[in-house]
Order: C-alpha cells, then structure tokens, then sequence
C-alpha cells in the first residue's frame, strides 16, 4: 500500500465522528468525479469515498435475465438495498468498521466479498438517489447535487457502458430511454430540493467546487486529531495503572533482560534470549484466560480433577517487533491461529498508519492476545486494539504482551481501554526526547532480524523503536 491509515480514534480510543458529505446527481452527471475533486482538495489524511452502486439488490434468476436483455429497471428507488444502506453509514458515522459489499455490474450480482472499511475522517456518499431516502440525509452534514446537461451525461453513459460494462450501444440506448430518463424526471431531479448547494456542469464548475472544499477545510479543522503528539504531552502518574501485569522480578528474569539491553549482545544470542523472556511474558498472559473444571481418568484408571481452555484464543502480532514474539507464543499453545497487523510511522507527521490487517475470521469468539516486542508512547499500541475492537472482540478479552514498557504507554493503554490487560516483563523509566524507551533496548526489530548494526535505534519507521 501506498498510504496507510491514520487513527480514526482519539487518545481515549473513541472513535472519531466523520463529516458526511452526500452527493447526488443523475446516471453519468459526474458525482464520480466531483468526488474525487473534491478528495484531492481536501487534502486530509483518510476519505472514505462510498458509492451506491455498492448497494443494489441482489437480483433474481429471471432478473438477471431481464437484466441480460437490458429490461431490468436499474434507476428506480426500488433497486437499492436501503436498509443495509443505512446502517452502513451509521456504522460510517460512528467511527466503526463496516463490510461494504461488491456489486458486479457484468454478472448483475453481488460478490461473496466485501471491502472492510475503517472509520474515516470524512465519508463521501454518491449515488443517483443518495438524497432519496430522508433516514440516509439525516446521517449527511453536507448534501450536493450534481446537476449536468442531459446530452452530457447520455454521452458519458455510452462510453461508460460500454467499455466498463460490456453493453453494446443500442442496449445502452434502449435502457436510457426507457428506464434512466423517467427516473431522472420522476425519481432523481425531485431530490434537488434537499441540497444544500447545487453544481451546474459538474467537474467542469471548478469554482463551485474550490469554494466547497475550502467551506469543507474549515468544517473539518476542529474534528482534526494529532495523536502521537497529544499522548506524548499528557503527565504521567507515579502510580502504575491496575489493569498492567509485571512479571516478578526473580534474577533469572533480571538475567535475560541484561542480556538483550547489552549492546554487545550477539543476534544470535539476542534472539535466544528474547524467545525466552516471549515465553514467560506468553504464560503470564495464559494466566488471565478463564478456564473450566474437568474430570478426566488418568492411566491408573484414577480420577483427577483438572482444568481446560474455558474459551478459545488467538494472538494477533504487531508486525514486524510483534511478529517476534510468535516462537514463543508457539511454543506455548499448541496450533494458535496468528493474526498480523502492520502499523508504521507516518514520517512527516509522526503518526501511526495502519497499513495491512488479517485476522482469524472467528475472531470476535476467541479471546485475543495481541504481541508487540515494546510499548513506548502507546500509540501503535491504541490503533491495534482499537482495530481489535473494530473486530467485535469485547475489550475486557483483549490481553496486551509486551517484553517492555514505558510509563506513559501502559497509562495511555489503560486510561483508552481500563478493561485491556497488559502484560510486561518489565516497565522501564522513561521516554527520551525521541519518544524512545530508556534504558531500552534499542530498535528491537532491527536487532532480532539483523536488517541493520546493532547501534541504537537506527529506525523510526515502524513500531519496533517501541512506538
């Protein structure tokens, strides 16, 4: 991926409310495209742009011949699945994770898959009756209609059509004339009395749209969120929150972490020595899962009184720090499905961006330990759990492991989400000025996988630094 997705959540870890933006318009009027314009202008880090062709009805055995023959109404209200609708911009709206289905316009039917959807800093609705249903316009802060010559738009939909479509021109023809203009006039054109502002022409008005866009900048300037910054700013409190979990401090744990905080510490040796403190901080974890009485019948035929997994569990890594941890987890719990998430540092911004998500699609049932070698600021920390929650997991089955910690970190996980356990090894002092871990141990991923010298935090790219 190109570009990554910024927090959609603020430093509680509530998920940040969009601004909405409906547009409407007739077949080919270009809503399309004055999307677009409009994403370009607005520069910010995260649009979701959503179209209402996602959102057609599954068709038929005989509709979709009908459809073949270029005799199904495509362009009546009745054709799109508004309940669905609707709730997926609510979900939009409350800064949840939705499942946007696929509509293939060769098959006329639905895919099996759907594209997830994050929450978003602005949500662009388009469709030919985005304005049509009064339960869709009240979840809308800005309502457009596109509003393009007739002839314009039939020109636009031959072409369209035909080489996107697969439809041959005196279908397209047939279709227009029989289905597309009445709707216009009948369904469509009566809507533009919910505009809030009317673009004639179209893309070609670029002056309507720069004074939308910068009316949109300044909407959006006070819905804006600056994570990393805002986090590293808080005061910290001497108390360590309730919900961090610290291993004893025994000598032989004392052991290992003077083994991979030494700088001279060979990488073979380092991972050693990491896979073992994976394995102690993994069993603590264990510890917090519920479990259920069993009685089983041992080889002396004796009856003993034991325990088994009371729910089913899976970890999901932080890759590439977190991912260093599954030798551990592995070794641990036999069979565990793995998950991974990407999170890397946004360098001219310095926040995270979540770039990659894959998780076990039995998630919401299992409880979730997620890994990560270090927590510093917290911030990587938050957009993982919050993914997690985006998920369905209930907060209170999301267990945090970490070989090291920070102070803030931990206080900004636990004010964020109270019900997260975290587990550490250890919780270090403080936060230098470059956000990174002291005493620490440097960039962890770089030194298990031996991608550069062992020196002190040669990278900031990622979350290994202990972001």
């Amino acid at each position: 991926m190109s570009a990554g997705r910024f927090p959609w959540y603020n430093r509680e870890g509530k998920p940040i409310e969009p601004f909405v933006i409906g547009i409407a318009g007739g077949s080919a009027s270009g809503k399309t495209s004055v999307s677009k314009r409009i994403i370009k202008n607005l520069g910010v880090p995260w649009v979701v742009l959503l179209s209402m062709d996602s959102f057609y009805k599954s068709l038929t055995p005989e509709q979709i011949a009908a459809a073949y023959r270029n005799e199904h109404n495509f362009d009546h209200p009745n054709s799109f699945d508004y309940e669905l609708l609707h709730q997926t911009l609510l979900n939009l709206k409350k800064g949840v994770k939705v499942e946007v289905p696929i509509y293939d316009f060769v098959t006329h039917s639905r895919l099996d898959k759907t594209k997830t959807v994050y929450g978003a800093n602005v949500v662009i609705f388009e469709g030919i009756f985005a304005l049509y249903d009064k339960q869709v316009r009240d979840l809308m802060d800005m309502k457009l209609f596109v509003d393009t010559d007739a002839d314009v738009c039939l020109a636009r939909r031959l072409k369209r059509d035909i080489a996107e479509r697969g439809r041959d021109i005196s279908g397209v023809l047939q279709q227009y004339h029989r289905f597309v203009k009445p709707a216009f006039d009948d369904h469509i054109h009566p809507t533009m009395r919910y505009a809030d502002v009317i673009i004639p022409r179209g893309l070609d008005n670029t002056a309507a749209i720069d004074v939308i866009s910068r009316h949109l900048s300044r909407q959006l300037n006070d819905r804006g969120v600056n994570l990393r910054i805002e986090i590293a700013g808080d005061a910290v409190s001497d108390k360590l929150p309730d919900n961090l979990l610290v291993l004893k401090p025994m000598p032989q744990l004392k052991a290992l972490h003077t083994a991979i905080r030494d700088r001279t510490t060979s990488r073979h040796d380092f991972i050693f020595y990491a896979e073992r403190l994976s394995r102690m901080v993994v069993e603590r974890g264990l510890a917090e899962l519920p479990f259920a009485e069993v009685n089983i019948e041992t080889p002396t035929k004796s009856t003993y009184a034991g325990k088994t997994w009371a729910r089913k569990v899976c970890s999901v890594s932080v890759v590439r720090a977190g991912a260093t941890m599954e030798q551990g987890l592995r070794s641990v719990v036999k069979d565990i499905p793995i998950g991974k998430i990407l999170i890397q540092t946004d360098p001219s911004t310095g926040e995270p961006q979540l770039h990659y998500c894959k998780l076990p699609a039995d998630i919401k049932d299992r409880y979730v330990l997620i890994s990560d070698a270090q927590i510093a600021t917290g911030a990587a920390a938050l957009m993982a759990i919050r993914v997690i929650l985006d998920h369905d997991v209930p907060e209170d089955r999301i267990i945090f492991l970490t070989l090291i910690a920070a102070p803030l970190g931990v206080h900004t996980i636990a004010n964020a989400f109270p019900a997260v356990r975290i587990v550490a090894s250890e919780v270090d002092k403080e936060l230098d000025e470059w956000l990174h871990i002291v005493p620490g141990f440097g960039n962890f991923g770089d030194r298990y996988f031996g991608t550069t010298d062992e020196s002190y935090g040669t990278s900031d790219t990622n979350s290994d630094n202990g972001y």
